[in-house]
């Protein structure tokens, strides 16, 4: 069982916890153990329904008339509004259920359905990334288990490999040869997966070499690549940051990736590109920020 605190379902619903104070006091809408302090404590079925109550409130449903709801009415209603480009929140609701739950045949149903609905980009910017960011939200404060979080990317990971194998390999006479890796200390590869989806839907060459990448590694291994390959040399080196554990300055790490590749445009994108860099930016370094900006990287040829 995990508990969560007051401000971490404001950052999951998106409800204020001046609002879901209210909503406790005014509509008995959910109440919550209390820790010896006082603080208000949610546990998983708390959560859940305040996830489901929210989504209601943010597509119409009065809080007075979801407060006279049982809680299976809440459930039922919040199902039967259907996904679409508005309300995409469905599924990360359902997916966070799952994840939370550690339920797989339920968080490969309501994926399998995202899939079949929507397009591997959409689902991916619309839905995936914000689950991704709730999930990592409690994993960060301590609600829920590194367990539950590897759980869910596992699944989205298989499924984003076999959506990239089912794509037609580039062709090599692109002017454009990608490198793509993540930093030593860097283990989340979803994003890195996307970025390889897109560019090969987009018919752009890449050098896969997964997460998690010390900077000898990467520099050996795309010499060896052009020593192999000199009619196709290496263009860009793009790398992604979600977690901010390279054990290094960010701007110290960007100056060596620079040295190390002077005739190289260096793409970074993730978490950390709205970050003070003590050194500056060097030259032949592009900040990607933003879906559109990621998306627009990957059909550039």
């Amino acid at each position: 069982m995990n508990f969560f605190s007051i401000r971490d379902v404001q950052n999951l619903t998106g409800i204020k916890a001046h609002t879901l104070r209210i909503w406790e006091q005014r509509h008995s809408i959910l109440r919550p153990r209390r820790k010896e302090s006082n603080h208000r404590q949610y546990d998983n079925e708390d959560l859940k329904q305040l996830l489901r109550v929210a989504f209601l409130y943010k597509h119409g449903y009065k809080i007075s008339r979801i407060a006279n709801l049982t809680e299976e009415d809440i459930c039922r209603l919040s199902l039967e509004l259907r996904p679409d480009k508005e309300n995409f929140d469905i599924y990360v609701n359902q997916l966070t259920e799952a994840t939370i739950d550690l339920d797989p045949p339920r968080f490969e149903r309501v994926l399998d359905q995202l899939f079949a609905q929507n397009d591997i980009e959409q689902s991916v910017l619309s839905v995936l990334f914000p689950l991704l960011r709730q999930v990592g939200h409690l994993w960060l404060a301590g609600s829920v288990m590194p367990a539950q979080e590897h759980f869910a990317s596992a699944i989205i990971v298989r499924k984003l490999l076999v959506a990239i194998d089912q794509l037609e390999r580039p062709s090599p006479t692109s002017r454009r040869r990608v490198v793509l890796f993540t930093p030593y200390g860097e283990s989340h590869e979803i994003p890195l997966l996307f970025m390889q989806y897109m560019l090969k839907r987009n018919g752009i060459p890449f050098l896969y070499l997964g997460s998690n990448v010390k900077l000898d590694t990467l520099a050996t291994t795309c010499q060896h690549f052009e020593a192999a390959h000199p009619e196709h040399p290496i263009t860009q080196v793009y790398f992604h940051l979600i977690t901010n554990l390279i054990r290094m300055d960010l701007s110290e790490y960007l100056h060596k990736l620079s040295s190390m590749f002077p005739q190289q445009e260096i793409i970074y994108a993730g978490s950390r590109n709205g970050t003070y860099f003590s050194r500056g930016i060097p030259g032949n370094v592009q900040l990607v920020k933003g879906s559109e900006a990621l998306v627009n990287f990957s059909k550039v040829r």
